[in-house]
């Protein structure tokens, strides 16, 4: 995570593991860094239609965070693929309740709880 002055700056690290893309999370997804979370999320989703999103270590979600992860959701229906949010912290799980968004996505404790859930495909 990067600190510009007393900002904690978003970080997105993307991995390929079993086939299945991870994109980890950290520090705040709002309107100043939505934008590069749409872009790391599309291109995550142009090269693979599984996606699991860590979020352990993100600290807080705006509205336009949701609004990135609800477009990429769809775009991933649209191709037969799927997106799991996994190890969200509480007060960003509370976002997603308080959004009524924890109903529409899959949300795991963990990647081993997500694995199971993840539709497997030939």
């Amino acid at each position: 995570m990067l600190l510009n002055g007393n900002l904690i700056i978003m970080k997105i690290t993307v991995k390929d593991i079993q086939g299945i893309c991870l994109m980890a999370i950290s520090g705040r997804i709002d309107s100043s860094n939505s934008v590069d979370l749409e872009s790391a999320l599309y291109k995550a989703i142009n090269e693979n239609s599984r996606i699991i999103m860590d979020l352990a270590d993100a600290e807080y979600i705006s509205s336009s965070g949701l609004r990135v992860l609800l477009a990429g959701k769809k775009m991933l229906k649209e191709r037969d693929g799927e997106m799991i949010l996994i190890s969200l912290q509480p007060v960003v799980r509370d976002v997603f309740e308080i959004a009524g968004l924890g109903r529409l996505f899959l949300i795991r404790k963990s990647w081993e709880d997500a694995l199971p859930a993840m539709k497997f495909r030939p």
